[in-house]
């Protein structure tokens, strides 16, 4: 599996960004894909998850301000950034978890993309 994140950048307090990343190679095994977020100085935390059947998971710490989609015709999962403020700055990766009945689980990770928020 091979994951392409593009659409960080540079945006104002308060702006929005919506980050793409688009996936191939062995995608009808992917189960899961996610969003990580490592700010600087920081582990890398998760953001928001959606499964193959659409389930999305949000950690109580985004406050409402993110949401997960995916586009399963173009093999695209998106992560919709609102209201920003300077603390989700940070390097935005994706993440794909895929599923073998012979082989388990196994997790694939995009380059990253820079999200910088400026107050």
């Amino acid at each position: 599996v091979h994951l392409v994140e593009s659409g960080g950048g540079l945006v104002q307090a308060g702006g929005s960004l919506r980050l793409s990343c688009a996936a191939s190679g062995s995608i009808f095994s992917i189960d899961y894909m996610s969003w990580y977020r490592q700010a600087p100085g920081k582990p890398s935390t998760l953001v928001a998850a959606i499964s193959s059947s659409d389930t999305t998971t949000y950690p109580d710490s985004m406050g409402g301000r993110i949401s997960i989609s995916r586009d399963k015709a173009k093999n695209t999962v998106y992560l919709q950034l609102n209201r920003l403020s300077p603390e989700d700055t940070g390097v935005y990766t994706c993440s794909a978890r895929t599923k073998d009945d012979r082989t388990g689980y196994a997790n694939y990770w995009g380059q990253g993309t820079q999200v910088t928020v400026s107050s």
